[in-house]
């Protein structure tokens, strides 16, 4: 990537980011189901889970998306999809879980700048469509991503 994003007005609506790997683990599983309180037998059990369609546990949908939406972060300190002036999260839309983590899952996030909108007094909101893929190349979940960040002075 290489190129520095201060302002909102560094990105163009096409531009793409694919963000550095990382794999899921058992221990990233369970320090999940404790974090959230979320033990349900599919993440947790092995004899349920070898019962379920998938045939083994997999990963919380909600640890997916936890980890693969920060994975652009890792892109660099200049390097990062979000720009050096953001402000705030200012929201997600149309996630969509569309298929399983499994245990040793190695996954990124590629992401597509779809929308910037002037939002007035030196601001704007920066939407992005992402994707959050294995290393098979299998989708697991898509999500819109809105993020308010500062303009050109």
């Amino acid at each position: 990537m290489g190129k520095e994003y201060e302002y909102l007005d560094d990105y163009t609506v096409g531009e793409k980011f694919v963000s550095p790997a990382r794999t899921i683990t058992e221990t990233d599983i369970v320090l999940f189901a404790g974090l959230t309180g979320d033990w349900h037998p599919l993440h947790t059990d092995v004899e349920y889970a070898a019962k379920t369609p998938f045939k083994e546990r997999i990963a919380h949908g909600m640890l997916t998306l936890s980890v693969g939406m920060v994975l652009p972060f890792r892109l660099g300190p200049y390097s990062s999809f979000l720009p050096r002036s953001f402000i705030a999260f200012y929201g997600m839309e149309s996630v969509r879980f569309t298929g399983p983590t499994k245990i040793g899952d190695t996954i990124h996030c590629e992401v597509e700048v779809t929308e910037i909108a002037d939002k007035g007094a030196g601001k704007g909101v920066l939407t992005t469509q992402s994707r959050i893929v294995n290393q098979r190349g299998e989708l697991l979940v898509t999500y819109v991503i809105k993020v308010l960040c500062g303009k050109r002075p």
